[in-house]
């Protein structure tokens, strides 16, 4: 079902969701006999030709909208309510979680696997919540392709590049909700039942109800905000592709958790 799941994604999100409903109207225009004519429609081949090519032209635009990062930042801006934690909230935290957000596979500077960009930016958030607090981090995610844990990738970053003990590692999950159901049992045998959630703004929408379905009261502590920049020329040059297919993306993951919920 994980491999599933990702494959179905791969295939809806951009770039390759609208590249294939543009070759999709690619084809259907050909197939008509009347490529690229954007004649009144006489028949039902013709109407299939200019159906073809309309769909051609609009998942085109639609990719190169998606890769805008004033597109992106519209996307994110309902995925992100919650502001950064306050430190009343953190002082009623028993503890700190961490998300895992990807593998560095390979690392050749490092000799090994470690922890990717998006990783990086959850570690040092949480890292600087542990000093400010002195509370307890778990981190958690596992290899779900091969390779080393991530979660153990994140304990040796807080340890070795930021002077940060963790005391759970939950090394085996594959997804968020993975994460969820097999932290919860670690951290509920040390008594701990109120957490520090971190993950990027965009993605605790998601990751926070899986906790709480496990019995955690979890206070919401977002990095990494989709910020937009300060010059308007920047913010309508695309290559913010990446931006809009992690919003995409979550929108989806919220869908399929409400679709899996019982009614």
């Amino acid at each position: 079902m994980f491999l599933l799941k990702k494959l179905i994604a791969a295939l809806i999100l951009p770039p390759t969701g609208p590249l294939l409903l543009a070759l999709f109207g690619l084809w259907l225009s050909r197939s008509s006999g009347r490529p690229w004519r954007a004649l009144r429609p006489r028949d039902s081949a013709s109407r299939a030709g200019n159906a073809g090519f309309t769909l051609t032209i609009l998942s085109l635009l639609a990719l190169f909208a998606l890769s805008l990062p004033i597109v992106g930042n519209a996307l994110m801006a309902p995925l992100e309510p919650h502001p950064p934690i306050t430190p009343a909230q953190l002082e009623r935290a028993q503890a700190i979680v961490v998300l895992g957000g990807g593998s560095y596979y390979a690392a050749p500077e490092y000799g090994s696997d470690t922890v990717g960009y998006y990783t990086l930016e959850r570690l040092r958030y949480g890292a600087r919540l542990a000093r400010q607090s002195r509370l307890p981090l778990l981190v958690t995610g596992g290899a779900p392709f091969g390779a080393r844990p991530e979660a153990e990738s994140m304990r040796e970053a807080l340890e070795s590049d930021f002077g940060v003990k963790v005391r759970w590692v939950e090394a085996v999950s594959r997804d968020t909700a993975e994460n969820a159901s097999l932290s919860a049992p670690m951290l509920k045998a040390s008594g701990i039942t109120r957490i520090a959630l971190v993950s990027h703004g965009w993605h605790l929408p998601r990751a926070i109800p899986l906790f709480e379905k496990q019995g955690l009261e979890v206070i919401a502590a977002p990095t990494a905000f989709s910020t937009a920049s300060p010059s308007l020329i920047e913010n309508l040059l695309p290559g913010a592709m990446v931006r809009s297919r992690h919003a995409l993306n979550e929108y989806l993951g919220q869908l399929y958790n409400r679709l899996k919920e019982p009614q």
